[in-house]
């Protein structure tokens, strides 16, 4: 492909990617609390929802699909701006203006009005793509074969860093740190206990450097600033196959076919390391994790390549694309005026629209073809925000 021609499919794909993330789990979750003797519904709501800690859910898959596709396009961003004559030092001071600012927007979006001052956290996933985008774009520069060695290095480097440190013995007060006894894992995987392992930790000095109305003791989720460095290798993944595969002379075919053989190998090697070596837990980003969430966005990013690619289906594909070409903008949107929107359409819809059994769904639903008509008029306009 050429550098100027954009990637219909990884538009779509990150359209597909978005749409989910900004759907509040199109209010699935909330009817099935509605129905909590119905099986049905709890298998739906665990699907669109995160789970606590060991396990993989749909919802799970968001985080790595968009990190993912942020290293695929860096390859192809970084030769279009060579071949436009942009030097390193150009290019480098790109790739480090972005980092802050998707750091900074990170914050951003994880400061609330009743925090009465920054909230100087980083696990948002502006912030983690922002910790690790500089990184990301120095390896990925190297070429593909730095980007495998490095995703090696980072993955025994994690494990190991987590697997030497101690795990709380006889006596240990777990209050003291925001744990509770329920949150220590049993038997060789207790290193990747929630709040007792090695990130956990290293937040609890970190985090308490900045000013702070109260001590950070813990995530209340378990996530971590250092996830980035773990996530670093989901990204590199995205790198190596946006250099060394699209940017072959393969056939479109034959880089479907590729993509999904990937993505069975990579979804087989995490399922065997988190029964022999370190349990799949995103909210810390294992080693297992990395490979096991990996494999499904290549095998999703497959079936987006075959299907618009191969079998040329970009018509069906055109509303994904209107909203990944601008994921940026409808994720801020979602996060600072998803409340809005939705009282907004109460008050000119009337409360009884949003009522009876569907209205979870429809209230969700509402926001969220708000939000895909404003990026509709985005791309009407051409205009796309971008960092």
């Amino acid at each position: 492909m050429q550098p100027n021609q954009r990637l219909v499919s990884l538009d779509a794909f990150r359209g597909f990617i978005m749409l989910l993330m900004v759907s509040s789990g199109f209010g699935l979750v909330q009817i099935a609390k509605a129905n909590p003797d119905s099986s049905a519904w709890q298998q739906v709501a665990y699907q669109v929802s995160h789970v606590s800690w060991q396990g993989c859910a749909l919802w799970d898959l968001i985080q790595p699909a968009f990190m993912f596709m942020v290293g695929v396009a860096v390859p192809l961003s970084m030769l279009k701006r060579k071949q436009e004559g942009q030097g390193f030092l150009g290019r480098f001071a790109h790739a480090l203006f972005r980092a802050v600012i998707l750091i900074l927007l990170g914050v951003l979006l994880s400061t609330h009005t009743n925090d009465g001052q920054t909230n100087w956290i980083f696990t948002n996933v502006l912030a983690q793509i922002g910790l690790g985008y500089i990184f990301l774009y120095v390896i990925a520069g190297l070429g593909w074969e730095y980007c495998a060695a490095a995703i090696v290095i980072l993955l025994v480097g994690d494990w190991y860093w987590f697997f030497q440190h101690p795990v709380p013995g006889a006596g240990f007060d777990f209050s003291a740190i925001g744990a509770t006894p329920d949150d220590l894992i049993e038997g060789r995987f207790s290193h990747w206990s929630k709040h007792l392992n090695a990130a956990a930790d290293f937040d609890r000095w970190l985090l308490n450097l900045f000013p702070r109305a109260q001590v950070f003791l813990s995530n209340s989720g378990g996530y971590t600033t250092l996830n980035f460095i773990p996530a670093l290798a989901t990204m590199l993944m995205g790198a190596v196959t946006g250099e060394k595969l699209m940017r072959s002379q393969k056939t479109a075919g034959q880089k479907a076919a590729a993509l999904l053989i990937a993505g069975i190998v990579c979804l087989l090697i995490g399922t065997v390391l988190g029964i022999v070596a370190v349990p799949i837990i995103k909210r810390i980003w294992t080693p297992s994790w990395v490979m096991f969430s990996g494999g499904w966005v290549l095998i999703f990013l497959s079936a987006f390549y075959w299907l618009v690619e191969v079998a040329g289906q970009r018509k069906l594909v055109f509303p994904l694309v209107v909203v990944g070409m601008n994921s940026i903008f409808i994720y801020l949107m979602h996060s600072l005026a998803a409340g809005w929107i939705r009282d907004t359409l109460k008050s000119h819809l009337g409360p009884d629209f949003f009522s009876g059994f569907w209205a979870p769904v429809l209230e969700r639903c509402g926001v969220l073809a708000v939000l895909w008509l404003l990026c509709f008029w985005l791309y009407r306009q051409r205009a796309f925000l971008r960092v």
